[in-house]
């Protein structure tokens, strides 16, 4: 489980005369329970890649309380980590390697033994459809391709906990399709917390369990998909969403701000 309360976070842009505080999260909380699929959705800027961050410890928070598993992100980083398989936005892969390759090493990093790691990596292969990926090297795979090879390196030490960060950005549908099939089995028969971001209504509305919307840094509704519907009166989600993120004024002007 991951527990977000009252994060926040600003940064400072330029120097001397001329330096700005620009603050990016003001207000985020939400819980995450195991075995359901949390969705953090928020137009551009909203805030999710600054909260995911610092929920993946990648970022100090200015303010507020992370918790993953009731380990303390900021005070105990290194046994929180151990919890969470992170992908972010910038899935670097070592392009000389395998995907084999870079899985393995990830699993070494996390500390596990040589056998351990090849164990996982073919159960891996099986869940995520890539046996045939895994001895080729990563340099010239797709976004679909370097997207599994990404998700699994991420799982190699099984965490409870997985963090996804915008993770269909650039895939075709068929991979989004197969990407959605692999965070349902982690749900269903893994029990996983998966918390992901998106900016994308219909991405939330099939796969998520729990929905959280982010604008201007804060959070400002919670709910699963009926809920927020019901709350705003609406039958389209994405005239939900745009209602809950921008406010009814702005959303009959299209929502923008």
């Amino acid at each position: 489980m991951i527990d977000v309360q009252d994060l926040a976070k600003q940064f400072t842009q330029g120097s001397g005369r001329k330096a700005r505080v620009v603050p990016a999260v003001q207000g985020v909380s939400f819980i995450a329970p195991d075995a359901r699929i949390t969705g953090l959705l928020g137009p551009n800027g909203a805030g999710k890649t600054t909260t995911l961050r610092m929920v993946a410890a990648l970022l100090p928070p200015d303010a507020g309380r992370i918790r993953v598993d009731g380990l303390d992100v900021v005070a105990q980083p290194q046994q929180a980590l151990a919890r969470m398989g992170v992908l972010s936005d910038a899935r670097g892969l070592y392009p000389r390697l395998t995907a084999r390759e870079n899985i393995v090493y990830y699993g070494r990093l996390h500390g596990m033994n040589m056998d351990a790691a090849q164990a996982r990596v073919q159960v891996l292969a099986q869940m995520l459809d890539m046996t045939p990926l895994l001895d080729r090297r990563t340099e010239g795979f797709s976004q679909g391709e370097r997207m599994k090879t990404a998700l699994a390196r991420a799982l190699i030490h099984d965490p409870p906990n997985i963090i996804l960060d915008e993770p269909t950005n650039g895939l075709d549908v068929l991979a989004t399709r197969a990407l959605r099939t692999a965070l349902r089995r982690l749900r269903d028969e893994q029990g996983k917390c998966i918390v992901f971001s998106s900016h994308i209504m219909q991405e939330v509305e099939r796969l998520c369990d729990e929905v959280v919307v982010v604008s201007h840094g804060r959070t400002v509704a919670h709910g699963s998909v009926p809920e927020l519907l019901a709350r705003t009166g609406q039958q389209d989600f994405e005239e939900s969403f745009v209602q809950l993120a921008f406010g009814p004024a702005d959303a009959e002007k299209g929502g923008q701000p």
